[in-house]
């Protein structure tokens, strides 16, 4: 059969899926954990805080714990990539998955806001890492023609785990610490972690060849052809991350005030569900299709027209259904917003590898991704949490919205990888 007409998984190995399954396995359960708290913030936080739930502090400290969380994901990402260049990708796997399960699980126990934050931060620092080792670990065993596919796949499995934290919240109800309780399940994970993996050649070769090298940020950040490459790749994951946490998340709550003047008794268990499974849908389609669009328009052609409907569409969900009073149309609406807002993030665990040579592909893809997040934090601690303070939320989304728009003006600074990667930066293919 001709190379151009092959299915991309054509010739893709059992070892291969293996590897897929794992890694996407811990990037289920990292989502999974990161969404726990979206899920059980309303009854947690005016518990902790012994406050009304519709008192101001519950959405400014809110937003502050989703800043919180995205400090500890940019050390853990630093950290944890970092040591998966140098240690290699199996053992440092495990160790992320056991730290984001173990912390998530002692948060049952917290008795304070205090207490919470330290535990999210530490949760946090245990997903930014798991994210980089996995995203890696797939660039690393796949082919080149099957690695857009594959990372799209490993992305879009994130929507399990939002769907498994949506079910464990509509299951427990008000009794948020049964809900975490809960994630400490994932740890045993780790167990086909140390039994299932192997270090991938690509990795062993150029630890071989570059020792002292591997893993090293002042290697990435001092030789000019990954400078600039990392630094791009950082402003571009901070435009995804601060919209998936101030706009994306902000569907259910857009749902919620909607179903609240239209009076609907059920306002708080339909916004849920509404975000928690539609427009997740919606993302998952919208991530397991930024492969095969990246592979007919480019990675960079795909960021941008995801950018670009992403920054029309905030505004259309913002204010169109609540022009019309109408529930079903923003059902309609939710999962094609999460298709383009949400879906870009599969285009990280494609791209940011590929800008990399394998003793430092752990490194880098760790550095944009969470370098991301500690620049993003602040439009959350203070910009967006501010912004949802003072003005009313379909203002306060809309403007958070232009960030798309940042997107598109960050995408010039980076590179195509589409067929210019050669075997030696896109590693083994066997």
């Amino acid at each position: 059969m001709n190379s151009s007409t092959e299915r991309w998984y054509h010739g893709v190995n059992r070892y291969q899926w293996t590897v897929l399954i794992i890694a996407s396995l811990g990037w289920v359960f990292d989502a999974f954990e990161g969404q726990l708290y979206n899920i059980t913030r309303s009854d947690m936080l005016p518990q902790l805080l012994q406050v009304t739930a519709d008192d101001p502090l519950i959405r400014l400290w809110g937003e502050r714990l989703l800043g919180v969380f995205l400090l500890g994901g940019t050390l853990g990402g630093w950290l944890f990539s970092s040591l998966a260049d140098r240690w290699g990708r199996r053992p440092v796997m495990a160790l992320t998955i056991l730290f984001y399960s173990l912390f998530s699980g002692l948060t049952a126990f917290a008795s304070s806001i205090e207490q919470v934050g330290a535990l999210r931060f530490l949760v946090a620092m245990g997903v930014g890492g798991e994210w980089a080792v996995g995203a890696a670990l797939v660039s690393d065993v796949f082919p080149a023609r099957a690695r857009a596919q594959a990372g799209g796949i490993f992305h879009a499995t994130s929507v399990a785990g939002l769907w498994l934290a949506a079910a464990a919240g509509l299951a427990v109800g008000a009794d948020w610490r049964t809900a975490y309780l809960l994630g400490i399940l994932p740890a045993i994970l780790c167990i086909w972690v140390r039994a299932g993996l192997q270090e991938p050649e690509s990795w062993r070769r150029a630890k071989l060849e570059h020792p002292e090298q591997a893993g090293s940020f002042r290697a990435l950040l001092q030789d000019s052809r990954y400078r600039g490459r990392a630094i791009g790749g950082a402003l571009l994951a901070m435009v995804g991350l601060a919209t998936f946490w101030g706009v994306v998340i902000a569907g259910q709550d857009l749902t919620f005030e909607l179903l609240k003047a239209l009076k609907d008794p059920a306002a708080a268990a339909k916004s849920r569900i509404a975000f928690g499974f539609v427009q997740t849908a919606g993302a998952g389609i919208g991530m397991l299709c930024f492969g095969t669009l990246s592979e007919k328009l480019g990675r960079r052609g795909t960021f941008a027209l995801m950018h670009l409907m992403a920054a029309i569409l905030t505004p259309v969900i913002c204010w169109l259904p609540f022009r019309y009073n109408s529930y079903p149309l923003m059902l309609c609406l939710l999962p094609l917003f999460g298709f383009f807002a949400q879906g870009i993030h599969a285009g990280y665990a494609i791209y940011f590898p590929e800008l990399f040579p394998p003793h430092l592909r752990a490194t880098g893809a760790g550095f944009c991704f969470n370098t991301g997040r500690i620049l993003a934090a602040p439009m959350l601690i203070w910009g967006s949490a501010e912004l949802k303070l003072r003005l009313p939320l379909q203002s306060a989304v809309t403007l958070l919205g232009g960030l798309f728009v940042l997107g598109l003006l960050i995408l010039p600074m980076l590179p195509e990888t589409h067929h210019t990667t050669n075997a030696r930066t896109t590693g083994n293919t066997d």
